[in-house]
């Protein structure tokens, strides 16, 4: 079903009429805020109000938005409140990391119908993961009687630096069968009207906490997902920043030791290589078989001589010396490297995010100690260090939104 197509240019990615930026700006408050009046629009977007009428009417008249009821009176008639006609259309959103993959359905108002999610591994082939995905999709919306042609976009976070302007993958590390693949011709196979957009993993995380999680009313901040990888996405002015060509937040190959090991992109001491997932497991195995850690070698002799990050991070909750000093060295090195884009960026807040970001307390405990150290009091004065709201839902509702901004545009 899916085969390898020529990448077309952007433009050719998107079955949706194009919408004037006036008429963008009053779906973006809608879609933030939810079901509003025209006096409601009128006031957030700074319109007159016989523009605002000519905008809300061109919008009614596409079928965009409809009139969902009335409001609350403010001492005059009821305002009538407008919102997306669901019936329009649907989106999907698709977080694939390293290890699982995600689909969501949702309406164009962002409510999210089904989900499912299953293991995957990033290093398979394009076709094999990308096919899983519109087998969940199309699983989803042919249980709910909707045809194909009804999603009208698609959002997908993939772990790996992207050219956001054309969906290409350029040389990731972690899934290099990727690289330059046509990710976005290939879904539009099964696809035809919907308009895909694809992005760096952490920057559709950054978009999730920015539209409904820890981000919400914070202009500068940075999310750091820590995983197999580990992977950043900045918010700068209320808006993800990608940088000129789409890789900007690639803070996992930060060089924190230029003697350390060699890392999967070619170079040396990248943080990746030292603290994300891999590295922490690795040091656990190697504390288990050297016996300086017994509980680490039990947890290991029950788990086919294998251990995880987690199980790492379970042996330092349990009070285990060795696995303590794993953990907070992770932090240490993790929080040198943000120490750096908080001397260079002034972020408000920083999220940690995925699935090792979780491991204890101690991880968290030595980043902020690190930044706090490395950085001059005043870019740490009114700085928040904290874990992502939204967890591990983070990617996934952010692939929702990513489509949502470009369903219409």
């Amino acid at each position: 079903m899916l085969n390898e197509l020529p990448l077309p240019d952007l433009a050719a990615t998107s079955a949706a009429l194009p919408i004037p930026e006036e008429e963008t700006e009053v779906l973006a408050a809608i879609r933030k805020h939810g079901a509003l009046s025209r006096t409601d629009l009128v006031r957030i977007t700074g319109y007159s109000r016989p523009k605002m009428t000519l905008i809300v009417g061109r919008l009614v008249q596409q079928g965009i938005l409809r009139e969902v009821g009335e409001g609350e009176s403010q001492g005059g008639r009821r305002p009538r409140m407008l919102h997306f006609d669901t019936s329009r259309g649907y989106v999907a959103g698709v977080d694939l990391g390293a290890t699982s993959l995600s689909v969501a359905l949702a309406e164009l108002s962002g409510t999210i119908l089904e989900r499912r999610t299953e293991p995957a591994d990033v290093r398979d082939k394009p076709p094999l993961i990308l096919d899983r995905v519109c087998a969940l999709l199309l699983e989803m919306i042919q249980a709910r009687g909707i045809d194909a042609t009804n999603i009208k976009a698609i959002g997908m976070g993939v772990p790996g630096p992207v050219q956001f302007s054309t969906g290409r993958l350029i040389a990731p590390p972690l899934m290099p069968e990727w690289d330059g693949y046509p990710i976005p011709a290939t879904l539009r196979e099964t696809f035809p009207m919907a308009r895909i957009v694809v992005d760096n993993d952490v920057n559709v995380m950054a978009l999730g906490e920015l539209r409904g999680g820890g981000g919400v009313g914070v202009e500068n901040f940075i999310v750091v997902k820590i995983g197999t990888g580990i992977g950043g996405g900045i918010v700068c002015h209320g808006s993800v920043y990608r940088g000129s060509d789409g890789c900007a937040g690639d803070i996992g190959h930060i060089c924190v030791d230029p003697h350390g090991p060699v890392c999967r992109c070619g170079n040396v001491g990248c943080v990746e290589a030292l603290a994300a997932g891999p590295a922490i497991a690795a040091r656990g195995v190697e504390a288990a078989q050297s016996g300086s850690s017994p509980l680490l070698l039990a947890r290991m002799q029950t788990r086919g001589g294998h251990l995880t990050a987690e199980d790492v991070g379970a042996a330092a909750a349990a009070g285990d010396r060795i696995a303590i000093g794993i953990v907070q060295d992770s932090g240490r090195m993790i929080g040198e490297a943000l120490a750096g884009l908080v001397n260079f960026f002034n972020p408000r807040l920083i999220l940690l995010g995925g699935g090792v970001a979780n491991i204890g307390h101690q991880l968290l405990a030595s980043i902020r100690q690190t930044v706090l150290r490395r950085s001059p009091p005043l870019s740490t004065k009114d700085l928040r260090i904290d874990y992502a709201a939204l967890k591990l839902d983070a990617a996934l509702i952010g692939a929702i939104t990513l489509a949502l901004d470009h369903v219409f545009v």
